[in-house]
């Protein structure tokens, strides 16, 4: 495809207006660097004003903070949705960053030693693009049969906002991570009839704080040394916060969050009270599901049991080979990127697609430094 006069033409062009966007955009405002910020929502943050009610960083407010701007210290200890979303928006105009808005990519593939990038109003050419689109770009939906039989509703996490349409139901939430785990408290805090959670997998359950220290400080110096060795230092910090969770249901892996984290790419479920709920007999745990019937679900056990509504906590996938193409080797079989923060290809980042130990916030600032002083670095 050749270029014409109608292109608009900068030396770098980011995709995505959350935090990994924006950082990365004051990044390369610091640097005299000319940048075009894409943006396919009408505001900056989108992610973030869309999650459920309740949601909360599970990271300390001191460790989750962009470049060169703190988050307020009127803020609680670990961040509520809404004030992360006022944060964005204060950092947006800080440094006077004007994303354009309602530009959903729908192509990027390289062209004459740099980049073409298309959205729906127009064409642009870039020596650098910056993909920044995150994680939870698209919500992952699992299906299973027998499942148009069922009466009650099911729901993605995505289009959670709060327990209160389901007071006094029988509810199951799909799913262990960190946001299913919060919405079963939730669930329970609205005065669900019985809340269940399904876990087909093993998972690692770590406390969001120990002794009164964030997991995530304990878990920057942890991340200085090998990861089976953090695991083995953590196992008596495991067992007095966390305890055995096999007893009431939950797999556990065999190895420790330390080494799921760089082996699996996975980050383990931060505790923010379910597990108490789980002890205290509030929260059900079940294997996964097989199938549905009209009134609830059978679990892999054999066992059924009647719901009123499901929720699926089952996560999100960043599907970036939807847009991204003519790139043979940066992306794996989901369609995320094999590394991030760094150039993969002549001309081609990402940021905020590492699973990070340290929290993600913390690794989105590392990396965009990191990403912005390269580019300038091409003078």
């Amino acid at each position: 495809m050749t270029t014409t006069e109608t292109d608009t033409q900068t030396n770098t062009l980011i995709i995505g207006a959350s935090a990994a966007g924006l950082a990365v955009a004051a990044c390369l405002q610091e640097k005299n660097i000319p940048f075009i910020l894409l943006e396919k929502s009408s505001q900056v943050g989108a992610a973030w004003r869309n999650h459920y009610d309740r949601l909360h960083l599970h990271t300390d407010r001191s460790h989750s903070q962009l470049p060169h701007l703190p988050m307020p210290k009127s803020f609680a200890k670990y961040p509520a949705r809404a004030d992360v979303v006022a944060y964005l928006e204060e950092y947006a105009r800080r440094f006077g960053l004007e994303p354009r808005f309602g530009q959903e990519v729908t192509a990027v593939r390289p062209h004459n030693g740099g980049w073409q990038v298309e959205t729906a109003d127009g064409r642009y050419q870039a020596q650098n693009v910056v993909i920044a689109t995150g994680y939870t770009r698209v919500p992952h939906l699992p299906t299973w049969p027998r499942q148009e039989l069922f009466t009650g509703s099911i729901i993605h996490s995505s289009a959670y906002k709060n327990g209160k349409p389901y007071a006094g139901q029988r509810v199951l939430v799909v799913g262990f991570g960190n946001s299913a785990g919060e919405i079963a408290i939730d669930l329970v805090e609205h005065g669900a009839a019985t809340v269940g959670m399904a876990v087909r997998s093993p998972v690692n359950v770590i406390p969001r704080d120990y002794l009164g220290i964030p997991i995530l400080t304990i878990g920057i110096v942890m991340d200085k040394i090998p990861p089976q060795v953090a695991d083995l230092l953590a196992i008596p910090m495991l067992k007095t916060s966390i305890g055995d969770l096999t007893k009431y249901g939950v797999p556990t892996l065999p190895y420790g969050p330390n080494v799921q984290i760089r082996q699996d790419r996975q980050i383990p479920i931060l505790d923010i009270g379910t597990v108490k709920l789980i002890k205290d007999g509030r929260i059900h745990i079940h294997p996964g599901l097989t199938q549905f019937n009209e009134n609830g679900v059978v679990f892999s056990d054999g066992t059924i049991k009647p719901f009123d509504a499901i929720i699926l906590g089952t996560g999100y996938r960043p599907r970036v080979h939807e847009f991204l193409q003519e790139a043979a080797g940066v992306l794996n079989e989901e369609g995320a990127p094999q590394s991030s923060g760094q150039e993969t290809a002549p001309g081609l980042y990402f940021c905020g697609f590492y699973i990070s130990p340290t929290g993600m916030l913390r690794e989105i600032g590392i990396e965009a430094r990191r990403i912005s002083a390269h580019i300038a670095g091409k003078g």
